[in-house]
């Protein structure tokens, strides 16, 4: 006798969105707060945001080699917990280190940089599309609210670097660092005691969803895993396909322009002096976070194609109103378009999961998002270097806002022409060749 459908998202889901919400936290920190507050301490922005850049781009090197024997994993979760357990030793080193110690504080930098794109980034993101791949919007909706509030904090955080500066002689000190670093090491822990990589296996379900017994959950779960192993959705077929792509580059576009727009939020708030950098990001944050939401609970009520159309349409409107505030010098303008930005800022890392869960099925999710994450990570990657190259150029800041208007149109053009129809035909194709069932899994996608 089936049990009767659960809401919310259980005990266990909600130990998994709160280590999710951890993870992407210590993500935006220790990559981003060290390039826009610190860097003036190691070299300047440009030589800062290069070791970010390399960082990310060996983790994204990481991520492709994965991908290509992802299904064959027996636990994501256990070679997760190395990376998770390397971005909490780095970042306590990012923190401790003095600004003389700059030769060190590169490495663990550098470290930091690598081992968290992997841990949150990538494993994480897996672990959340097989707990949640039907509500999978919902919950990376709320998780990437992260990616504001923290943002939203840097304005207080700077304040506390540069008091603390003033009275030790050190810009990168433990002190202010501390917070984040408690509540980063907790959710490493929180991961390694809770999460499992699949609901199952710690007696939870799927979505939530308790209409199925748990011998029928336990199941479908052991079937799936033996159908990773032989998906029909090889690297070569996934990079051979034009939505893939499409997908990909759009994802890349979003996350570089939010990503790269916020690395240097000090430098272009500072552009308008009439404006106070901690309260513009406190504002930020609250409207960011309200974004992140709404659109991964869009994600879920009528599709991730829908979703994303929104969210690059918004980028547009950002980098347009970008413009008109530097033409103009009205600070309102600036204010409204780093709002927009921030909205869809944190859904920018929803996506890879979303387009992997949505138009692929459950079996080749691994596959698909080993692939299409990093992809998309590579433009994340040099977001920083770029929009960093774009201040420094003649035009100054609104070069940035023209970059991020330029990557929205394009991005509205990509996901118009992409097609949910196209990849069930291509998965008919793939899966008539090796000799699998035909069904209607991928039929109706919005």
């Amino acid at each position: 006798m089936n049990q009767k459908q659960a809401k919310g998202f259980g005990l266990r889901g909600w130990l998994l969105i709160i280590v999710l919400f951890l993870g992407f936290g210590m993500f935006q920190v220790f990559t981003n707060y060290p390039l826009n507050i610190l860097a003036d301490f190691y070299g300047g922005s440009q030589t800062v945001a290069m070791i970010l850049t390399i960082g990310t781009l060996l983790g994204v090197v990481t991520q492709i080699v994965l991908s290509q024997f992802i299904g064959k994993i027996k636990s994501v979760k256990k070679v997760a917990a190395i990376f998770g357990i390397l971005s909490v030793i780095f970042a306590w080193l990012v923190a401790a280190l003095p600004f003389y110690m700059t030769g060190l504080w590169y490495v663990a930098y550098f470290g930091v940089n690598f081992t968290v794109t992997i841990y949150a980034l990538f494993f994480l993101s897996i672990i959340a599309g097989q707990w949640f791949p039907r509500r999978k919007g919902t919950v990376m909706g709320i998780a990437t609210i992260a990616y504001p509030v923290c943002n939203g904090l840097l304005g207080f955080f700077a304040t506390a670097v540069f008091d603390d500066m003033e009275t030790t002689g050190m810009p990168a000190i433990l002190s202010s660092f501390m917070p984040f670093l408690i509540i980063t090491t907790i959710g490493v822990v929180l991961f390694l005691l809770f999460v499992t990589d699949y609901p199952e296996q710690c007696g939870a379900y799927r979505d939530n969803d308790k209409s199925f017994t748990p011998e029928v959950a336990k199941a479908m779960m052991e079937e799936e895993i033996e159908n990773k192993r032989t998906t029909v959705w090889t690297t070569t077929h996934i990079f051979a396909n034009r939505d893939f792509w499409f997908a990909s580059v759009v994802c890349g576009l979003l996350l570089m322009g939010a990503v790269g727009a916020m690395t240097q939020s000090n430098a272009i708030i500072s552009n308008f002096p009439t404006l106070n950098y901690t309260i513009i990001m406190m504002v930020i944050a609250v409207f960011g976070a309200f974004g992140s939401w709404f659109l991964g609970v869009l994600d879920t009520a009528v599709g991730t194609k829908k979703s994303m159309i929104l969210a690059v349409i918004l980028m547009v409107i950002s980098g347009i109103l970008g413009v008109a505030a530097c033409v103009s010098g009205i600070s309102a303008l600036v204010v409204v378009s780093l709002i927009l930005l921030a909205m869809f800022m944190g859904a920018s890392s929803n996506y890879t999961v979303s387009v992997a869960v949505q138009y692929w099925r459950r079996e080749d999710f691994a596959s698909i998002f080993a692939c299409i994450n990093p992809i998309a990570n590579i433009f994340n990657a040099f977001a920083p270097t770029t929009v960093a190259l774009l201040i420094a150029s003649s035009m100054g800041v609104m070069a940035v806002f023209i970059f991020v208007a330029i990557a929205g149109v394009i991005g509205v053009i990509l996901m118009m022409i992409f097609s949910a129809n196209h990849i069930k035909e291509v998965d008919d194709k793939y899966r008539a060749a090796a000799g699998k069932p035909l069904d209607d899994a991928l039929a109706g996608r919005k």
